[in-house]
């Protein structure tokens, strides 16, 4: 492929991906959408409820995986080449070199922590954005938005960046 082509190519790869990063998945609202982040808006209601759901973890095994390393050996092929034209000659010969193949190979079992849920925070707002239709919407929050909600009074007005819907 010539020079130009190849850059082409790499524009035309550049814009599509751009493109397709742009799109996202939409729907910031839709109930159990978790993730919005910086993409969120600031929502403000009536403080209901605060929860805190703790990490759930269990023991589980997985197996263990150990270096192991062997010496080998490789046939390495040398040229030498001498003369021009005619009288060009080639002379070859031959090496054995020596190296560590190493890997990765299963030894056993090992246990560890296994994370079953993620820790969040939750907060309850009623009256959202000032609307008395929608009482009881759950928003996931950061650790210090939940802090602020739980030293607030119930039916207080806060608002906050959600980190998510539903809790």
């Amino acid at each position: 492929m010539f020079k130009g082509q190849r850059l082409v190519v790499a524009a035309v790869t550049a814009l599509l991906v751009a493109g397709l990063g742009a799109c996202g998945s939409g729907g910031h609202d839709a109930p159990g959408h978790h993730g919005a982040g910086a993409n969120a808006h600031p929502v403000f209601g009536l403080r209901d409820i605060v929860r805190h759901v703790p990490r759930r973890t269990v023991q589980d095994t997985r197996p263990h995986m150990v270096r192991q390393c062997t010496s080998a050996t490789k046939r390495v092929r040398h040229t030498k080449r001498t003369g021009t034209r005619a009288h060009r000659k080639t002379r070859t010969w031959y090496t054995t070199e020596r190296y560590r193949r190493c890997r990765r190979v299963r030894k056993g079992t090992e246990t560890y922590r296994r994370v079953v849920q993620q820790e969040r925070w939750c907060v309850r707002l009623n009256r959202v954005r000032g609307d008395a239709t929608r009482n009881g919407v759950w928003y996931r929050v950061t650790r210090g938005t939940y802090d602020k909600a739980l030293g607030t009074e119930h039916d207080v007005r806060i608002e906050f960046v959600p980190v998510g819907t539903g809790c």
